[in-house]
């Protein structure tokens, strides 16, 4: 790429109407900003584009309140040297037209390139790579692609891709019937020919949207099918009509992927970026034999602040944010455990997310089978919940600031 043409970042994050599944960890955080690997989920995509070559700016479009943002936005502006900018919508515009709303903001710096990322996305984001395919394509887009078992296709966007020149053939959002093993990762770049499709898709509904006023009845019948003409989805209303017409292409990546969907899910990325630390950024990775600091086994990370007690063992795939107080004796395994919480002696945590200002008692047991897909296969605390004594929770969720005084399993505490 020619070193005077420039490149953006586009990363959506949605807003407080998405997320519901998310709960209760979304009460009090939006999603995008709860922490995988002790680093907060919309932290990975931004990191991955600092690698991106002449990249000018980064932009996070969604429609929660700024002031949410605010904080995060200025201090990784700084950490990355690189400013980062977010831009709320009045209203969700669905993931084209979120992007087509900002389009005179994203083209400030008159950019060649355009990436757009969700935020929900966990993988390892191979953007530098993806652009010098894209580049070579000569198409108006590139999406990254993964292959997954034939099983769990039709949870996602499935698509037909030439094997030899790459280019998108089919694509069809969610199938009732198997298409392809091939799935479609949320992650694209664009040139700004993007804008022109996105208004086409807007200006032709329109017209359809004039044609049908012909009555206030038929208005009616036909309210529930025609969507407003500035809510433009990028996979039924782009991908799909404009795949098979040599404009956009495939990038296929053999690396981990997943969809961040529910905090079961959460869990188990949170498990796959520390993985991935040990190649990228081995100095967050906690370390310890047991004897001047508590005994990690595998990839853990632990907030300077936090405080562990060295008999405690740490591990594997444990994330301890800031201020967290590990007694003595303490056992966590498969866990993120959140803010200012209080871990006593000889509690054990598996397999569980401990909330915000959470307590756990002396001998109590927090744990989960770990089945990251299933409702109760991990156990959540929610906010402020005080685990008692010798209290067992297992396969549970509990909502913010209740007491557990007695043992539960497989329960919601509401």
């Amino acid at each position: 790429m020619d070193s005077s043409e420039k490149v953006v970042a586009v990363i959506m994050v949605g807003g407080p109407t998405k997320g519901t599944r998310f709960r209760p960890l979304s009460f009090n955080t939006p999603k995008p900003l709860f922490p995988l690997a002790g680093q907060p989920m919309v932290h990975h995509p931004i990191s991955a584009c600092k690698r991106i070559p002449n990249l000018a700016q980064i932009y996070l479009i969604g429609f929660h309140e700024e002031r949410e943002f605010a904080l995060y936005v200025s201090s990784i502006s700084n950490e990355l040297k690189l400013p980062v900018r977010y831009l709320k919508e009045d209203k969700p515009h669905g993931s084209a037209g979120g992007l087509y709303y900002f389009r005179d903001i994203i083209m400030e710096d008159s950019p060649s390139h355009i990436f757009l990322l969700n935020c929900d996305v966990c993988c390892s984001f191979p953007l530098p790579s993806m652009l010098d395919a894209h580049i070579k394509y000569g198409g108006m887009g590139t999406m990254l692609v993964i292959k997954v078992s034939a099983e769990s296709a039709n949870q996602f966007g499935e698509l037909v891709a030439d094997p030899d020149t790459h280019e998108l053939l089919h694509y069809t959002e969610k199938p009732e019937t198997f298409v392809s093993d091939l799935i479609n990762c949320g992650v694209y770049i664009f040139t700004p020919d993007i804008f022109n499709a996105i208004e086409d898709v807007s200006t032709n509904r329109e017209g359809r949207a004039n044609l049908r006023r012909l009555s206030s009845f038929e208005a009616l019948q036909s309210a529930t099918r025609i969507l407003p003409k500035d809510f433009v989805r990028l996979d039924q209303d782009i991908l799909s009509p404009l795949a098979g017409k040599k404009k956009l292409y495939t990038y296929e990546t053999n690396d981990f992927w997943e969809q961040i969907k529910t905090p079961g899910l959460s869990l188990k990325c949170s498990e796959l970026y520390l993985a991935q630390f040990r190649y990228t950024s081995s100095h967050l990775l906690a370390s310890g034999d047991g004897e001047k600091n508590a005994k990690i086994v595998g990839d853990v990370y632990i907030h300077p602040s936090a405080k562990v007690h060295p008999s405690a063992k740490i591990g594997p795939n444990v994330s301890i944010s800031a201020n967290v107080r590990v007694g003595a004796g303490v056992r966590l395994i498969g866990c993120i455990i959140l803010d200012d919480v209080e871990i006593k002696e000889n509690a054990v945590v598996i397999n569980s997310i401990v909330g915000w200002k959470s307590s756990l008692g002396r001998w109590s047991r927090v744990q989960a089978d770990g089945d990251y897909n299933a409702k109760l296969g991990i156990t959540i605390l929610g906010e402020a919940v005080t685990v008692e004594d010798e209290v067992v929770v297992i396969n549970s969720i509990v909502l913010p600031h209740k007491i557990l005084n007695v043992s539960v399993q497989d329960e919601i505490i509401l």
